[in-house]
């Protein structure tokens, strides 16, 4: 049996998670617009600075946000009720277990979200989404090496960030500066993906999807730096939903679908080779196995949706999955039930 939060702490989960997004209609200082770019369709807020008409991106168009947008004078008149609220509802997830996150990460998180990191396509993947996870499928994490890590990934599509003409804003350098980062030297000088916090060893990488052969460092426009492309990190990162951080009065983010991440993590788990990589191997097939089974039985449907759309992708791909499964008789067996 799988160890489930109570129905109180899912409850207040989903509604700090509901109270952060209205929070995106909050932060509007002009008029909501809209805009088609690549045949989709994205909200801007429009706004006059002096005889400047300046626009900053909102999010995509979708009828939960666009209902939002519609309510925007009353979410903003219930700002300060809502603020305290959460910080209540986070208090009944610490009471309930929810795994905490320490301070260093939380206030990291917190100062990318304020420069619109995720807004801006930013969608945290690894070890951070896959705890973050508890609260979105409600399920009660152990305190185990498969749930820790000192590491933060951050993706996003290089076309995205080009076509949404806005930037992060204070930049990514001066929040890295503030929080005592140094860019990691890369082979290539003037490439820079790789962050490291020099009083905690906190590490900061930012990826992006490689459409090519080769896995070559590319920009990420929107948010100013540069990414490490990787093969299947299109697949774990389309249509990544939002998440809540129990963090102070809450910080909103955005992660991969859980049923992909889960999927995802079987065909990494046979890229690492050896060395330290063996224990990352180890580290993603326990995460996988975990996610595995808490979606077979909560949303059978869209796991079993992209266990297909992934093996139906490349011969490659179908390989990679089959040569983890192989050590994994339990979760293939799962999935083969689907």
């Amino acid at each position: 049996m799988l160890d489930r939060h109570s129905s109180t702490a899912h409850a207040a989960y989903h509604d700090l998670l509901a109270s952060l997004k209205n929070e995106v209609a909050t932060e509007v200082r002009g008029t909501p617009t809209k805009a088609i770019r690549g045949g989709k369709a994205y909200w801007y807020d429009t706004f006059r600075v002096g005889t400047d008409v300046r626009k900053t991106y909102i999010g995509e168009d979708t009828p939960e946000l666009a209902t939002r947008l519609g309510q925007l004078l009353h979410l903003k008149a219930q700002a300060g009720t809502r603020q305290e609220n959460r910080t209540r509802l986070i208090r009944i997830l610490r009471a309930e277990g929810f795994m905490r996150i320490d301070a260093a990460t939380g206030s990291l998180i917190a100062a990318m979200a304020k420069a619109c990191v995720f807004r801006l396509g930013g969608t945290i993947v690894g070890t951070h989404a896959f705890r973050l996870y508890e609260g979105e499928l409600g399920l009660r994490y152990r305190f185990d090496d498969a749930a820790q890590t000192r590491d933060m990934d951050i993706a996003g599509f290089e076309r995205l960030s080009l076509a949404l003409e806005d930037v992060v804003s204070p930049r990514l350098q001066d929040v890295f500066r503030d929080f005592s980062f140094e860019p990691v030297p890369d082979l290539k000088p003037g490439n820079v993906w790789r962050w490291k916090q020099t009083r905690n060893e906190l590490m900061v990488e930012f990826l992006t999807p490689s459409f090519d052969a080769d896995e070559t460092i590319r920009p990420l426009a929107a948010l100013g730096v540069d990414a490490q492309s990787l093969h299947h990190m299109n697949y774990l990162i389309q249509q990544p939903i939002l998440a809540a951080v129990p963090y102070r009065s809450g910080v909103l983010v955005q992660i991969p679908q859980p049923e992909r991440f889960a999927i995802h993590k079987l065909i990494v788990a046979d890229r690492r080779k050896g060395g330290p990589d063996a224990i990352k191997s180890t580290k993603d097939r326990a995460q996988a196995a975990f996610l595995i089974r808490a979606l077979a039985e909560d949303r059978p449907d869209e796991l079993r949706e992209a266990y297909q759309i992934a093996r139906e992708t490349g011969p490659r791909w179908t390989m990679r999955l089959d040569n983890t499964l192989e050590k994994m008789p339990a979760t293939r067996a799962i999935l083969a039930g689907l």
